[in-house]
């Protein structure tokens, strides 16, 4: 398929029309695994804490969870990259879900057993669907138009909303339906992961055919094809290593700040006395945060540029650290708008992050970039999570919160910093037509 389509250079409209319904297609595949993704993932970051903190009858360690689930998406992103780039999305990211569904069962066997090894072993091969339900944002990409790319991740990302949103609503559910069958209740969720996860990755083996990237391989060979076909011709032929960087950057401060917040808020809630239901109720409009306005922010990247939205990243963060230090630990309100607000500003950072990322790679590379950029991501989140815990339990939530904030205000001089750059050196890279960062696509 990918040889016809890249071959077809004589006949570009048929060509054109043939790529777009392949689009639609690998769009449609990837959304309906993105929806039962989206349950798995949430179960970690809900429950994981409290899971670790009832096995171990310590806060101390409470971040360690959120540690090891984001280093085993990290070494799982890297083989996800490679994997992808050389077979292929379809191979690279049924192979991540498929695994996390193995780990979320070990969690579950962990937890009856009451082995903190084997839950911590579990917790790392359980990152793997994380992994995966973050690179399923590139899929995406594949056969996009430049000026259409950010719309892509978005609808990937806005179809990961309805199962993670659900995910930490059914808490409560799937507690009652493990303590039926001798499970702990709080490794009840893990249960439903484990299903969505297998689901996930089998309706992209089964469905996701011809692969996209592999197509997009093919035709990055024939660069007459593609432009008429106006799907490579505003890419670079080699690696554009300063917006790489900045992309990068972008996607790791964002990343790293939501996750140390987020992982010791339901450590937090409990503290103060609110329940299960109450944690499932916050992390769920954080999620939902996270995924569901997507949608509008594909379209404003695109239209207003990468730059403009990474900024946006930085601030909206910075007002969700302040909100979530300051805010009355009894009230819920707040603490919803915090955990909102830190969802939102790392939504801006990864959509506009990513797509800088893709405009500066050409398919030759690009996979194995993303997977590996995805590997920092993910240490980055890792150290967060880890260094959380101890945060909190050797000061406050208040200190985390505001220097999690803080910390996100690093966005704005790094993109400054790459603007001044551009305009002194005018990339000297071979990568076609210049661009600027507020308006690549």
């Amino acid at each position: 398929m990918g040889r016809d389509l890249a071959g077809s250079a004589s006949q570009p409209e048929h060509s054109l029309a043939t790529l777009r319904q392949l689009q639609r297609r690998t769009l449609l595949i990837v959304v309906i695994a993105q929806i039962f993704a989206g349950a798995g993932l949430a179960a970690g970051i809900t429950i994981g804490a409290l899971l670790a903190q009832d096995m171990l009858g310590t806060d101390r360690f409470a971040g360690v969870p959120s540690a090891l689930l984001t280093l085993g998406s990290a070494a799982a992103a890297l083989i996800i990259g490679r994997l992808s780039q050389r077979f292929g999305r379809r191979a690279g990211l049924a192979a991540g879900f498929l695994t996390g569904g193995l780990g979320a069962a070990g969690v579950v066997v962990a937890a009856v057993a009451s082995n903190i090894p084997l839950l911590f072993v579990s917790l790392f091969i359980y990152g793997a669907g994380s992994a995966s339900n973050l690179q399923a944002r590139y899929a995406g990409t594949d056969l996009a138009k430049p000026g259409e790319r950010a719309k892509a991740i978005s609808i990937i990302l806005t179809s990961t909303t309805f199962g993670a949103v659900a995910g930490p609503n059914l808490v409560d559910a799937m507690g009652r339906v493990a303590t039926r069958i001798g499970v702990p209740a709080l490794a009840g969720p893990f249960l439903l992961a484990g299903a969505a996860f297998i689901v996930a990755g089998l309706v992209l083996l089964v469905f996701l055919r011809p692969d996209p990237f592999l197509i997009t391989k093919a035709m990055a060979k024939t660069p007459q094809a593609n432009q008429q076909v106006g799907i490579e011709k505003d890419q670079p032929q080699s690696i554009n290593y300063r917006k790489t960087v900045v992309g990068a950057t972008v996607m790791i401060l964002t990343h790293v700040v939501m996750v140390a917040i987020m992982t010791m808020t339901p450590v937090h809630m409990q503290h103060h006395g609110h329940g299960l239901t109450e944690v499932g109720l916050v992390i769920g409009i954080h999620v939902a945060a996270m995924y569901l306005p997507s949608l509008i922010t594909g379209v404003l990247v695109d239209k207003w540029g990468r730059t403009v939205m990474a900024y946006a990243s930085g601030v909206t963060l910075l007002a969700a650290g302040l909100l979530a230090a300051w805010a009355p630990a009894g009230s819920l309100a707040l603490l919803i708008l915090a955990l909102a607000l830190l969802g939102l500003g790392w939504n801006f950072g990864l959509i506009s992050g990513t797509a800088i990322i893709v405009d500066a790679t050409p398919a030759a590379v690009r996979a194995k970039t993303q997977g590996t950029i995805d590997v920092l991501v993910a240490l980055t989140g890792a150290s967060g999570g880890a260094m959380s815990g101890m945060i909190v339990a050797n000061s406050s939530y208040a200190t985390l919160a505001l220097a999690g904030g803080l910390l996100s205000l690093l966005l704005i001089p790094v993109v400054i910093w790459s603007r001044r750059r551009s305009v002194q050196r005018k990339d000297t890279l071979p990568l076609g037509p210049r661009q600027s960062l507020d308006r690549e696509a």
